[in-house]
């Protein structure tokens, strides 16, 4: 087949922008072919672009035209010239927003011809998921991939525009960087002209912004792409875009309040929904006693109670023993649930906080005739009484409870909440419940490692009043830290960030860095800080992320136009990929091949 060209025609209007205003004009659509309809006599081709569809008409009446619109198949590329017209009141479309009008064609170009895709494009398609990313650019045709990635040059206009409008200044800061793995894996990139040396993708602009508040810019943002070699979940891929910002002279409330700002305005344009402010602030240890968790949600109930206390003595080994190992025991109330959790989905749900350690899954039932469980028998009635009255606990209500340590309590019982709520529909999804966690630890113990790491990064701030701390009891100093969290997803992370040079050292010596080793990695840092630093904070939200919750996605692989799968790989492109012999010795690489 011979295709045409365009040969100066231009497009008047993008399909769906068409309206009945239009009618009687002449108008030039372009776009691929959605669907076509022979009915003999006439063809019905709708042609669609990334604003919808239209339909388009050809007759008999020109033969030659018509006798090409019966050549013209799905996802063929067509150009239309023809007359804006009101359909017959009887095959209005109410479904399509141009279904009250049709084009008369009086001129059709077919541009490019398509083979029969491998799935159909179409809205909500249930193709599996490898099929869709194999052929990703045939995915972001349908309507719905198009309006996601429309919805994130949205967003990010929106960003752009707030925080210019309070005095942010848009840099861009470096991709290829220097390799200071702390946290998660760095992704390598091998230096050519210093061959055995590399670059590594940035993790963070972490330490950049930090030196452009030294550098008085004053307030930064960036919208900015991220890299982390680490296993995938849905909420996480390898390269990632956030939202960065960094502002000086400012306290924790500054941030948060600038902040909700740009929340309020988001949430006021993509979803027509007022949110209210100032959130919710919760701290850490309150998130941990009464969620068990640091992103905890909140739009139910099934909050922790620490029952210690009250079993303290009981004489049940189970519960004694973890208190003796300086644990605790603590439970959820899965209030009026009793006459539909059977004594079968109890036993799914041991098994399922097995998969967070902890040993098993005590239970007390309470029904009409009197309390069913098989640890009452280990307490008197009195105790049994008071393990009711502590949790709540009325007729059709179920306890749940695990004894451990407080870190397998908390994980625990924190999914098993998450679980129960889904399994039986506790959770309100019109609610967007936002909350700042604060007052995070400052650092965590690393058991293998035996040693204390920074919680979220070493450049975060202690707690002026735990300053003290850091040589007598690390374990117990609290950071200047703040994650906001919507709907019990992590959106974003922050902290207030040490400014003092002898502090920085102080710092990376409690997680137990080498001085050698401090002066290789953060020399550079340490030494800015010594012309004058401001007092700075800031935090970075992951863009996917946020864009998932607003099209309430299940995965950031729908909002990201050419994601990676779970194992890091790009199936429509098969990166990553072996490369040649010639540019491995340049770069003074060797392949070892292991041994299976």
């Amino acid at each position: 087949m011979e295709f045409e060209k365009l040969n100066g025609l231009k497009r008047t209007h993008k399909c769906a922008c068409i309206t009945k205003e239009d009618i009687g004009k002449e108008v030039v659509v372009m776009g691929f072919t959605d669907s076509v309809r022979n009915l003999g006599g006439l063809i019905f081709i709708n042609i669609r672009d990334i604003s919808g569809v239209i339909q388009t008409v050809y007759s008999t009446d020109d033969a030659e035209m018509y006798e090409k619109a019966a050549k013209v198949r799905g996802e063929y590329v067509i150009a239309v010239v023809g007359k804006v017209a009101a359909r017959d009141k009887a095959v209005i479309n109410p479904n399509m927003k141009t279904g009250e009008i049709e084009i008369i064609a009086k001129e059709l170009r077919i541009l490019s011809a398509a083979k029969t895709p491998p799935f159909y494009i179409v809205e909500n398609s249930d193709v599996k998921e490898e099929l869709r990313l194999q052929y990703r650019y045939l995915d972001l045709r349908r309507p719905d991939m198009q309006r996601r990635m429309l919805l994130r040059s949205q967003v990010a206009k929106i960003v752009r525009d707030y925080y210019e409008e309070n005095g942010f200044i848009e840099i861009e800061t470096p991709i290829l960087v220097k390799s200071t793995p702390e946290g998660a894996r760095d992704y390598l990139v091998p230096s050519r002209v210093r061959n055995g040396c590399f670059y590594a993708l940035p993790q963070s602009p972490q330490q950049y912004k930090q030196l452009l508040m030294l550098s008085g810019m004053d307030r930064y943002f960036q919208i900015a792409k991220c890299f982390r070699d680490e296993d995938l979940r849905a909420d996480r891929q390898p390269e990632f875009t956030q939202i960065d910002l960094e502002m000086s002279f400012v306290d924790e409330d500054d941030v948060m309040t600038v902040n909700e700002g740009l929340l309020k305005r988001v949430f006021k344009e993509v979803k027509g929904i007022d949110l209210e402010t100032p959130f919710l602030r919760m701290p850490y240890a309150e998130a941990m006693d009464r969620f068990g968790s640091d992103k905890p949600d909140t739009r139910f109930g099934l909050e922790i109670t620490d029952i210690s206390k009250v079993v303290e003595g009981c004489g049940f080994g189970v519960f004694t023993g973890a208190l003796e190992a300086g644990g605790s025991v603590r439970a959820i109330n899965a209030k009026g649930l009793g006459d539909q959790i059977s004594r079968k989905n109890i036993d799914a749900l041991g098994e399922f906080v097995k998969t967070y350690k902890a040993k098993g899954l005590a239970w007390i039932k309470v029904n009409p005739d009197g309390v069913q469980s098989p640890i009452a028998k280990f307490f008197e009635k009195d105790r049994l009484n008071a393990i009711l009255k502590a949790t709540d606990a009325k007729e059709n209500d179920v306890i749940f409870i695990v004894a451990d340590k407080n870190s397998v309590v908390y994980a625990s019982l924190g999914a098993l909440r998450l679980e129960i709520a889904k399994r039986y529909n506790l959770i309100d999804n019109s609610k967007y419940n936002f909350l700042w966690v604060t007052d995070f630890p400052l650092l965590e113990y690393d058991e293998e490692e035996k040693r204390y790491v920074a919680m979220h990064h070493p450049f975060t701030a202690p707690k002026d009043e735990d300053l003290e701390l850091l040589d007598t009891d690390p374990g117990k100093v609290r950071a200047k830290a703040y994650d906001i969290i919507l709907n019990g997803v992590e959106l974003g992370g922050g902290s207030m960030r040490i400014y003092n040079s002898d502090l920085q050292q102080k710092m990376f010596e409690v997680i137990g860095l080498p001085a050698e080793e401090i002066e290789a990695r953060f020399g550079f840092l340490i030494d800015a800080f010594k012309y004058g630093a401001p007092p700075h904070g800031g935090m970075a939200y992951g863009f996917d992320r946020m864009l998932m919750l607003l099209d309430g996605c299940d995965s950031i692989r729908d909002v990201i136009a050419f994601p990676k799968v779970q194992n890091a790989s790009e199936l429509m492109t098969n990166a990553p990929d072996v490369v040649d012999a010639k540019q491995l010795e340049e770069l003074g690489i060797a392949i070892v091949k292991s041994e299976e």
